[in-house]
């Protein structure tokens, strides 16, 4: 079942690009013996209109990558490598255009939204503010655009909630907003970093449909940042496993979890629930799927 109304499709198509691509990453904090490598020559494409996973476990360096990526590590890291977006390295930005570049090209939801959302300001507020600085679009245009988008992510009357505030939502319809606010300037890559994994089971299988359709419907490079292997397996139309800041393994989707071939992969794949699920299309989520 589409969370996409019916005889509509996602506003807004994001601009020409061809994804991400990562090589040779590296990061570390400290300096000469002290020094702690954290990233461990990362190497990595994220294509536009495909689901990129990137998995591993908590300290593996999954969601730093990402942060890097949008140029939000910490002050004081050395990193080298490159970051390739829309032929331009990242890494070498000065801090003003990246600053313009986050946001509009490259947007990030978080696994808890409240990290991204204010607790003073309206959903309106928050969704148009940025939309109008960088478009020059007016206060009813910009508006009207966010109600859309809220409409297509699925958030019950979507006019009503951009007078809400982020209290007055669950934790479900919460990160529809946030993924909401992430799209509203159009990017060409999303950057998901555990969106579902505060979410009650049934709520997380309407997130992860929805992400899947703002990939087919938008084109989306979409770079999933998770531990969760059972996540991957259903979503992802490529794998990449992380561990101790290095890949050990990527690959196709049904390749990386059928016939993994780095011990540390096939571990991951053990610990997980053996109920048939493993590769499968996650739920349409009917019940609940707003929540």
């Amino acid at each position: 079942m589409s969370t996409i109304p019916e005889g509509a499709s996602f506003v807004g198509k994001p601009k020409a690009s061809g994804g991400l691509s990562i090589r040779d990453l590296t990061l570390s904090i400290g300096r000469g013996s002290s020094a702690k490598n954290i990233l461990r020559g990362i190497s990595l494409d994220v294509p536009s209109g495909q689901i990129t996973g990137l998995a591993g476990e908590s300290g593996s360096g999954k969601t730093m990558t990402g942060m890097t990526v949008l140029g939000l590590q910490p002050a004081q890291a050395k990193v080298t490598g490159t970051i390739e977006f829309d032929g331009r390295n990242l890494l070498e930005l000065p801090t003003k255009k990246l600053n313009t570049l986050r946001g509009n090209d490259i947007a990030m939801v978080f696994q808890d939204p409240t990290s991204s959302l204010h607790p003073m300001l309206s959903i309106g507020s928050q969704l148009t503010d940025h939309l109008r600085q960088h478009t020059g679009m007016s206060k009813r245009e910009a508006l009207e655009r966010a109600r859309v988008v809220l409409e297509q992510v699925k958030v019950p009357d979507p006019a009503g909630a951009l007078k809400k505030y982020p209290h007055q939502f669950s934790g479900g319809q919460l990160q529809r907003v946030a993924i909401a606010s992430a799209i509203m300037c159009s990017p060409s890559v999303l950057i998901a970093d555990e969106p579902t994994t505060a979410l009650d089971v049934t709520v997380q299988a309407g997130i992860l449909r929805l992400l899947r359709e703002l990939c087919d419907e938008l084109g989306l490079a979409i770079l999933l940042v998770t531990h969760d292997l059972g996540v991957m397996s259903a979503l992802a139309d490529t794998i990449a496993v992380m561990r101790q800041g290095e890949i050990v393994e990527h690959g196709d989707r049904f390749q990386v979890i059928t016939a993994p071939r780095d011990p540390y992969t096939k571990a991951l794949i053990d610990a997980l629930p053996h109920d048939g699920s493993a590769g499968s299309a996650p739920d349409s989520a009917s019940t609940g799927d707003a929540s």
